[in-house]
């Protein structure tokens, strides 16, 4: 079955699965009590992601994990941020939104079976995503473990840096 034969058939099974659950959660009354739907509105964002996730899975396009994961890690970040209030901490946690990149690299070249890739391209953007998250909250309010230390984690990053462009394939 060709591609685009095989995505207009997951689409549509999907939005009859969703349209079919919405249809009977309003019109059965019991169903609205035994399932408290309440939740906050960050879930909502982490649900898309994973839909997108699950969409991806049954059109066969494993690149869907990519913007899966953006959706489902901002998601995680508000729903954090909603729950404790601590909205400041944007100033820092942007720098999480490349790992989520490196998570949906590393989950689409996995699903791909190319192993070896996804460690190296989802795993390095991860790497670097959290060495940027630990320099920019040690001095913008987040982490105080890190102190006066957060200038080795700029060398380890300018030292991934040499290595991998002097190791790189031609």
């Amino acid at each position: 079955m060709e591609r685009k034969k095989r995505s207009n058939i997951g689409v549509g099974v999907l939005l009859i699965l969703i349209g079919a659950f919405s249809l009977v959660y309003q019109l059965v009354p019991g169903l609205q009590d035994l399932m408290d739907l309440s939740f906050d509105w960050p879930v909502s964002i982490i649900a898309f992601g994973l839909f997108l996730l699950v969409l991806g899975l049954l059109v066969g396009a494993p690149g869907m994990a990519v913007p899966a994961m953006i959706f489902a890690g901002i998601g995680g970040l508000l729903y954090w941020q909603n729950a404790t209030g601590n909205w400041e901490s944007w100033g820092y946690v942007w720098t999480l939104i490349p790992g989520f990149v490196g998570l949906g690299v590393f989950l689409a070249e996995l699903l791909e079976g190319k192993v070896a890739s996804a460690i190296q391209g989802g795993g390095m953007l991860i790497l670097i995503s959290l060495i940027m998250f630990l320099i920019f909250s040690s001095f913008m309010g987040g982490p105080e473990w890190i102190g006066p230390y957060w200038p080795i984690l700029i060398i380890l990053l300018g030292v991934i840096m040499l290595v991998r462009s002097i190791f790189r394939k031609r």
